[in-house]
Parts: structure tokens; sequence; C-alpha cells
């Protein structure tokens, strides 16, 4: 089959012939209609993960965290899924040679959910790896219906799915966003804006005295998005070590995304009734995998790019 993957020191792309895997014990195997180029895959080409010291050193690395398809195969104890259902999954795992952006892949039965069928696979591709780390980073706030959180990044795939689920739990949300997105981040929930830059705290507090009660950061402001958050409150960072000091008492969480079939499952079915908006920028064949990567890295996207094998 083809897949997608990098090679170490090497800043190209590739789509290379590698071998086919069965589903062992609790895994499914997935031909892949949809699987999202996000910018941690940037971070993969790059070496990051080796740099940090979150994987060990290997040769070729596999591509793609999202992935959209029908099962073909379930291995031993399996009861959840069957051939031919329509599916959802996130392979969370950094160390691995074959990723979602392949003709198939093949992941645990506990990172995979079905997938709605009025849904679109291609636009249900973009919901995984940003909706699950907006949800996650949510639940590390812990925040109840009316209290105030920041959203940075509030246009973005992870910011504007924050800004949605919040809205949706009752969170009144301050989305920090460039100005030309001021009517999208508005329509998806948010309640006020704050144009992105200089003296971000001050102008939040502004419109909160005290400050927010929790802000999610997701466009690695760090501590002058902290500054916007009330004493006592709490902090979540998206970005692997984008997380500020703990000031003024504010709990500060980071989140490490993990695979989570049941809530991909809820957002599934939320986007299918219209409650989670869910942004495509362009579709790419598997083949031009590389074109998709130098697209992403020149930036500028609203929406994420699908590779179709």
């Amino acid at each position: 089959m083809r897949a997608v993957i990098a090679r170490a020191g090497s800043p190209v792309v590739e789509v290379v012939d590698t071998p086919d895997r069965e589903p062992g014990p609790g895994q499914v195997r997935i031909r892949v209609a949809a699987a999202t180029v996000n910018p941690v895959d940037l971070l993969v080409v790059d070496g990051a993960p080796v740099r940090f010291g979150l994987v060990g050193a290997r040769e070729v690395f596999g591509l793609g965290w999202d992935v959209v398809g029908e099962v073909t195969e379930v291995g031993p104890g399996v009861t959840g899924f069957a051939g031919g259902d329509a599916v959802l999954g996130l392979r969370d795992r950094l160390d691995v040679r074959t990723g979602a952006q392949a003709e198939f892949v093949v992941l645990d039965a506990e990172a995979v959910g079905p997938l709605p069928a009025g849904l679109d696979p291609v636009a249900a591709a973009t919901i995984p790896l940003n909706g699950l780390t907006a949800w996650q980073g949510l639940d590390l706030l812990d925040l109840f219906a009316g209290d105030t959180l920041v959203v940075t990044g509030a246009a973005g795939a992870v910011g504007a799915f924050a800004v949605e689920l919040a809205a949706a739990r009752g969170v009144r949300v301050v989305a920090v966003a460039g100005a030309a997105d001021e009517d999208f981040v508005r329509g998806v929930g948010a309640e006020w804006f704050v144009e992105r830059g200089a003296e971000l705290a001050d102008r939040i507090r502004a419109l909160l005295p005290g400050g927010a009660d929790a802000a999610l950061d997701a466009a690695m402001l760090g501590p002058d998005a902290l500054d916007a958050v009330r004493g006592g409150g709490a902090f979540v960072a998206v970005n692997a070590g984008a997380a500020p000091p703990a000031l003024r008492g504010t709990r500060v969480h980071q989140v490490w995304i993990r695979a989570d079939g049941a809530r991909l499952a809820e957002l599934a079915a939320l986007a299918d009734k219209g409650g989670l908006t869910l942004r495509v920028a362009r579709t790419f064949p598997l083949a031009d995998a590389a074109e998709a990567f130098a697209r992403l890295a020149a930036g500028g996207l609203r929406g994420r790019l699908v590779l179709v094998p």
C-alpha cells in the first residue's frame, strides 16, 4: 500500500510503498477515505519530537493523525465494529512507521468512532485531532455555565472548535483573533472579540474586570494570555512547551492529546446536527502529499488540508 512518510534528517515528504498490516487483538483495519494534514505533521518532518525527547530516534516516521474511512477487518476481541462500517479515528502515537496518511491504517478500536451517514467524509476528517484537543482542553479547565473563557487563536482549527464547544456548554467566550476573523468567531459562539496584538491582557480586562476565569491558549501567547486570567483561575496550553509559569495561583495545564473513540462519536454526531463547524481549505490526492505539506507550511489557511487516497 502507499503511505506518506518522513525520513530522519530529510525535509522531503515521500509517498512510498510499504507493507500492509493486519489488525491485532483489539484493533481495526481501515481503508482510508480522507486524512488531514496538520501542523504537528510539519513538526514531525522537522524532527521536533526527537529533539524534544518525545520519541526515540528512528529512520522513518509515518505521518497523519486524523482518519475517516471504512473498516475492512477487525482483530480478535473487537465487538463494536464490523467490516463495512464507516468510521473516524485518531492515531495518537508518534513512534509509528505508518500513520493515517495512507491507503490503509490499523488503529486500536478504542481510538475509533462511528461516522454518521450524513456527514461528509472529507469534512469529518478535520474533527479528530483538533476536536479532541479542544474538548480535552476544556475538560481540564473545568468550567461551568456562566464562567468566562479567553480563547487565543480563535479562528484556527483548535481555537474555533474550543469557542464553539465552550459556548455550547454555556461558557461565555472572549475570542482573540485577527480583525478579519471577527465575524467568523462571533458566528461560532464568541460573546466578545478582542483583536490580537499589544496590551492584550489590559484590553481583555477592560471587558472582564479582574480577569477571565480561564484561558485556552491555541496561539502560544503564553504569559500574555495568562495575564488576562484572574488569580486562581485556570489556563490550558495547547502546544507542547508553551505552558507559562503558574503565576497568581493559576492552575496551568498542558493538553497531551489522547485518542478517545467515544468522544469522537459525540463530536461527529454534533457536527452532523450542525453544532460543530467543519472547514476544509482544500483537498489533495495522496500522491501530492508533498504539495499539501508545502501549502500548509506557507501559512494563511482557514480550514484544514485533506489528503484523499
